[in-house]
């Protein structure tokens, strides 16, 4: 049996997360200075964090300057970690707890859902398209193994997408529409 330097057994899985934004007004603007003056400092935390494994980065260091969903107003953030405990405990925690709580000031309160959640082989790291696509599942079908959500979790594992059916998911703000996503 693999072990970690913990003296805990590896786990087959990592869970990776998501989350877009789309922003109220451009990165080097006054009103989003807070906001990108934070992004080192919660990133390093993150990156410190037990149970952290890996962030999307791109040429800034950060993942401000990687597209997503073919918007360029929306930002995107995705990063593995050793399992949903780790993961919350640093999101509500600390800076990145501070940054929730001023969300408001800098990304357009959004519908449709923004983070998703999905276990992955340990090691993998997931692409910008995965991720796309496992967004565009949650929303269209909900939470499922494929494709979940803090609130709604499953356990690690396989999971393959649903298909059929679709529905949009619009959690309490986990939302964001885009163009030529269904509605309803």
């Amino acid at each position: 049996m693999t072990t970690t330097g913990s003296d805990r057994p590896a786990a087959a899985y990592e869970l990776a997360q998501v989350n877009i934004a789309r922003l109220l007004a451009p990165l080097d603007s006054p009103q989003l200075k807070d906001f990108v003056d934070a992004l080192d400092p919660v990133n390093a935390v993150a990156d410190a964090s037990d149970g952290f494994v890996w962030r999307l980065q791109g040429d800034s260091g950060n993942a401000t300057d990687v597209p997503v969903l073919g918007d360029e107003w929306l930002i995107i953030n995705m990063s593995t970690w050793r399992d949903m405990n780790a993961l919350t405990a640093f999101m509500y925690q600390g800076r990145h707890r501070e940054m929730l709580a001023r969300r408001r000031d800098w990304f357009e309160r959004l519908r449709e859902a923004v983070t998703a959640l999905w276990w992955v082989p340990a090691g993998h790291r997931p692409t910008v398209a995965e991720a796309e696509e496992r967004l565009l599942h949650l929303r269209a079908h909900g939470p499922t193994p494929y494709a979940f959500t803090l609130r709604t979790s499953f356990p690690a594992g396989e999971a393959e997408p649903v298909t059929g059916g679709a529905r949009v998911v619009a959690e309490e703000g986990l939302g964001c529409p885009v163009q030529g996503v269904p509605s309803g």
